[in-house]
């Protein structure tokens, strides 16, 4: 690819498009793990590359178990990608973060069960450290941003990934704030996970769309509740990203950006060639 791109948007349920691009470029990319969930356009915005690709797909056809997570963080590898924001629809569990406020999380937790978690296997291993999921660098860019937007902004808190698509009962709701969650969602992992295995920083604006089902005042969350607080939110969440790229300082020596370079274990002689081959974008430098 001739496209060097600055930063990425992965945009959740609501977003599916950003508005402000100029000069863009539409993207139809195969990875050796398949087809994106859509195509990537990539566009200028505040003198950025800017890429943006709909997580659920054009029209939200894809649940969020069905999408193809490493055929997503591959094809923004493969464009050059170094860091991207993750805009996600989420619940909040605790009485602090409420419906229409915005959380930059520094913690997650995967409660998923069927999804492929990693790039690695078929003969290679690798061990990625991954005790900070979210990159400081770039949550301290997108706390500032989203807080210049306007929006009442929370920094910090565990974020747990349930399967989906259904959303919690209340016993599952309520167990998990006994956990020490802060919110709910269905996409963060493993997405988190694979863009560090691609050794690109991911930070989190996570809007509060309801208070999941735990809340004894207000309604057990519905997809009309959600989509009212999307809607709300995505001029602002729109409006955050153009002051994050305006002002945007991309982390040229992040450990996010170097997390395989001691993760690696298995002898190179002993790698595959067609795994060597698939994996060449993420680890071929390591290999030389």
């Amino acid at each position: 690819m001739t496209e060097i791109v600055a930063l990425a948007i992965i945009g959740g349920s609501g977003l599916y498009s950003m508005s402000g691009l100029q000069d863009t470029q539409e993207y139809d990319l195969d990875t050796p793990f398949g087809k994106p969930s859509a195509p990537i356009v990539v566009g200028t915005l505040e003198n950025q590359r800017v890429a943006f690709l709909a997580r659920h797909g054009l029209g939200h056809h894809i649940t969020p178990s069905e999408i193809n997570y490493r055929a997503n963080i591959h094809a923004l590898k493969s464009l050059g990608v170094r860091q991207i924001v993750s805009v996600s629809a989420c619940g909040s569990l605790r009485d602090d973060y409420a419906p229409g406020h915005i959380v930059i999380p520094d913690q997650v937790y995967d409660n998923t069960k069927g999804r492929e978690r990693t790039f690695f296997g078929e003969g290679l291993v690798a061990h990625v450290s991954i005790a900070d999921p979210f990159c400081k660098h770039l949550s301290d860019q997108l706390e500032a941003a989203t807080r210049a937007a306007g929006a009442t902004t929370h920094r910090g808190g565990t974020f747990i990934t349930i399967e989906g698509p259904r959303f919690s009962t209340k016993a599952e709701s309520t167990t998990y704030r006994t956990w020490g969650m802060s919110l709910i969602g269905m996409t963060t992992s493993p997405e988190a996970f694979l863009a560090r295995e691609a050794e690109i920083c991911y930070a989190a604006m996570a809007h509060i769309t309801d208070y999941d089902v735990w809340h004894v005042s207000a309604a057990p969350v519905t997809v009309e509740m959600v989509i009212q607080t999307l809607n709300k939110n995505t001029e602002l969440a729109q409006e955050a990203v153009r002051l994050l790229a305006r002002g945007f300082e991309p982390e040229r020596d992040c450990a996010c950006q170097h997390a395989l370079s001691d993760a690696l274990i298995t002898r190179p002689d002993r790698i595959p060639t067609d795994t060597r081959k698939k994996l060449d974008l993420l680890v071929g430098k390591y290999l030389k």
